[in-house]
């Protein structure tokens, strides 16, 4: 079982992998479910319910436009986010929606999609229940949908019985749909990956590209690699030089624009790290507005990775497309291990999944920039997991803003500590990527449901109370 490197890195629209990029391509698979059995010409009306942590923060994560959107036959990385508005708005003041794009069917925003605050499907928190009716009110199609976080969905037939699942689990990451094309360097832990780059004298990165060589010529990885960073780059400029007010009604100022003109005024002044918080507070406003960004690997940790890679880009020497491409190869490798061995969505193990693992992945890859072996580029990865374990997802409003914005900052900086310390270290460290993974893994059962997007703990709870 392989996951590419385009399965952890999409483009996609904020404020939420999970919340919004997950129900968007929910109800988009839906409505070509219907289109493609035929079975759309019979439906007049659906319902979608959402269950767990989408019910309970789904309003302010943007759940319901993106159902909608998703209803209509548009898709996370096509969807025009100047457009998504105005046609959410066009369906709920018509009262009926184009199903897949094709079929009209009479649709109320506020009656056809439920949110239910404090029940839960058994297989994951981010559950959805999708119903299509026909004349006589029967069921025509009834299908269970799960987004397990970065964009990942699982229908009912890709998670077994539902029934047979405690509530409490947290292994759905482990049950991502199957992908049984053969790799030439198939690795399940840090430990096996580092081994096979020693084995056959590679790096991280060149295992990850011969990989996605089973997919797709290697000018397709690379162009598709090139791609995901424009994507970045236009997010930052975007980011850096929009300001005004958040959307959601906690009046979140937007101060990367301000930050920007503060910094290009200091000149020679300010430090590249100052640029590197500017950078991440960019992509991460512009999500939380709506905007187009890289689930890197989540959308709630959508600033890490490009911000530490603009730094890269800015600091090592000799930087061009190649190192573009093995930056986000050796990322999408540590991703992977979060994603097989534990969790990268919030709604299961806390920010932990997101954050923590975003600076991982942005730290192991730019310890390779740096050119450090793979034991050093695992190294680095470890310290980045390490020092975010037990970090909680409580997001305040039941909204991408505080604290998930500062947070990504944060992390940024932290994961080019990390691949700096690791570099000038010899690789040889006491605790591994797959213990710090596996750590992170029971830290998130142990952990109590309101800490895990619920907006019922931590700070979403104190804040409210002040």
């Amino acid at each position: 079982m392989a996951i590419s490197v385009f399965d952890l890195f999409k483009v996609g629209i904020g404020p939420s992998s999970s919340h919004t990029v997950g129900p968007m391509r929910a109800a988009y698979l839906f409505g070509s479910r219907l289109h493609d059995t035929d079975l759309l010409p019979r439906v007049v009306s659906v319902r979608c319910e959402l269950f767990g942590s989408l019910g309970a923060t789904g309003h302010g994560h943007g759940s319901v436009p993106a159902v909608v959107l998703g209803l209509t036959g548009r898709q996370p990385h096509l969807v025009d986010p100047v457009e998504a508005q105005p046609v959410v708005a066009a369906v709920r003041e018509a009262r009926g929606i184009a199903l897949a794009g094709k079929h009209r069917i009479a649709f109320s925003v506020d009656r056809d999609v439920v949110l239910h605050r404090t029940r839960r499907l058994a297989f994951h928190s981010n559950g959805m229940v999708f119903t299509a009716r026909d004349t006589a009110g029967d069921v025509v199609e009834r299908r269970a949908y799960y987004s397990v976080g970065g964009g990942f969905v699982l229908d009912e037939s890709e998670t077994g019985d539902e029934a047979e699942r405690s509530s409490t689990q947290v292994s759905s990451e482990s049950v991502i749909r199957e992908d049984t094309t053969p790799v030439p360097y198939p690795f399940a832990s840090g430990d096996e990956l580092v081994a096979l780059a020693r084995t056959h004298g590679l790096r991280i990165s060149d295992v990850v590209l011969a990989n996605e060589s089973a997919w797709r010529p290697e000018t397709e990885t690379r162009a598709g690699l090139l791609h995901l960073w424009s994507v970045m780059r236009e997010c930052v400029e975007r980011g850096t030089t929009t300001s005004g007010v958040l959307p959601g009604g906690l009046r979140v100022r937007r101060r990367a624009a301000e930050l920007r003109g503060h910094l290009e005024a200091e000149g020679a002044g300010a430090t590249d790290m100052d640029r590197v918080t500017l950078d991440a507070l960019a992509v991460n406003e512009e999500n939380a507005a709506g905007g187009r960004v890289v689930t890197a690997p989540t959308n709630g940790a959508a600033g890490i990775v490009p911000a530490v890679l603009h730094h890269a880009s800015r600091t090592v020497p000799g930087f061009d497309d190649d190192a573009v491409a093995r930056f986000l190869l050796t990322a999408a490798a540590i991703g992977q291990l979060f994603k097989r061995n534990a969790s990268i969505s919030g709604a299961e193990v806390g920010c932990q999944g997101e954050v923590g693992s975003a600076c991982s992945m942005a730290a192991g890859a730019f310890a390779e920039l740096l050119g450090g072996t793979p034991e050093q580029v695992e190294n680095a990865a470890e310290i980045g997991i390490e020092h975010n374990l037990g970090l909680t997802c409580d997001p305040v409003g039941g909204l991408v803003q505080i604290p998930c914005i500062e947070r990504n900052a944060v992390a940024s900086v932290k994961a080019i500590t990390a691949a700096r310390m690791a570099v000038r270290g010899d690789g040889v460290h006491h605790v591994s990527l797959d213990k710090a993974i596996r750590t992170m893994r029971a830290t998130g059962a142990d952990m109590k449901v309101k800490y895990k997007e619920t907006a019922r703990g931590g700070l979403a709870l104190t804040v409210v109370e002040c």
